[in-house]
């Protein structure tokens, strides 16, 4: 697949889980979250394999990829989705997409960690910015710097789990398909996630009895469009151009979480949002990489045939 449309599918992924935020709220807060957090994981693997063994996709893991497979499902599916679910009870939704708009600079945060990469002064200005970004987000939902939103940290917790996920993805997808991981990945981390809830909410699948039909919908949304297919292409992209290129579109999510937000959820959008959300995309173009890449090819244009 080509880059541009590699580019087009992740701006896709990108308005589905921006949106999705939005729904995830709604759900989790008319449902028991680690319940219906369990359940839509398991719904989406469902759909996942069925759309590999469509494809003849499925086989086996080697002993060398179970460890991507059970780290991968532990980082990007329990911790991810638990701290989503938990923090989407106890924050606000323009908040949470803000906050999960640091994905791209902890990402490459982390492929510099694990790859001893040293980060140039224009990313270290980028992580700046983000973490300055984040910060006027948090002061937002918190109601000054003297208050810290419990949910805004969960929030945290969680994009920074699936930033760890990338990294483990990106290795694995040198000898699996990411589609065929994601499946793998989905499967076992909802069991895990069915773990949790029967010790946390023991009454939790028996209470999905009195959710009404228009929140099936919503949840059918979730785990086919946002969770099934979105996670699967993804991670696809991640495995076509790496973790740390594909992150920087985790911006775009940020965007659209905000829409969803005042669309949806009828959320006011303060100045912290907007000052928080100049901090982050700067800070994501700077230390992506993106604004290094762009003068690299201004000069290279410049320059005489």
């Amino acid at each position: 697949m080509s880059y541009v449309k590699i580019y087009m599918l992740l701006t896709g992924i990108m308005i589905t889980w921006g949106l999705n935020v939005s729904v995830l709220k709604i759900i989790v807060m008319n449902t028991e979250p680690v319940t219906i957090t369990a359940l839509r994981i398991f719904t989406a693997s469902i759909i996942v394999i069925l759309i590999l063994f469509y494809l003849g996709l499925i086989r086996l893991p080697k002993k060398k990829e179970l460890f991507y497979i059970f780290g991968g499902a532990l980082l990007s599916v329990v911790f991810h989705h638990f701290f989503l679910a938990e923090g989407l009870t106890r924050t606000s939704g323009s908040n949470a997409g803000l906050i999960l708009g640091m994905g791209p600079i902890l990402t490459v945060i982390l492929t510099m960690i694990f790859f001893r990469q040293k980060p140039t002064v224009i990313r270290l200005l980028g992580f700046l910015c983000g973490a300055l970004g984040v910060s006027f987000t948090v002061m937002a939902g918190g109601g000054g710097i003297h208050s810290i939103n419990l949910g805004d940290v969960d929030i945290l917790l969680s994009i920074l789990s699936q930033a760890l996920s990338f990294i483990l993805i990106n290795q694995a997808s040198k000898t699996m398909d990411p589609r065929l991981l994601t499946g793998y990945m989905m499967l076992i981390g909802s069991f895990i996630l069915f773990a949790i809830s029967f010790w946390k909410e023991p009454n939790g699948l028996s209470s999905l009895a009195d959710t009404p039909p228009s929140m099936w919908g919503a949840f059918l949304f979730s785990a086919i469009f946002a969770t099934a297919l979105g996670h699967m292409s993804y991670n696809y992209a991640i495995g076509q151009v790496g973790a740390a290129e594909a992150s920087i579109f985790l911006n775009l999510n940020t965007l659209f979480a905000l829409v969803g937000s005042v669309i949806f959820l009828n959320e006011a959008i303060l100045p912290s949002h907007f000052i928080g959300l100049i901090l982050i995309v700067l800070g994501v173009l700077l230390g992506s990489g993106a604004m290094e890449m762009w003068i690299l090819q201004s000069k290279n244009r410049r320059l005489p045939d």
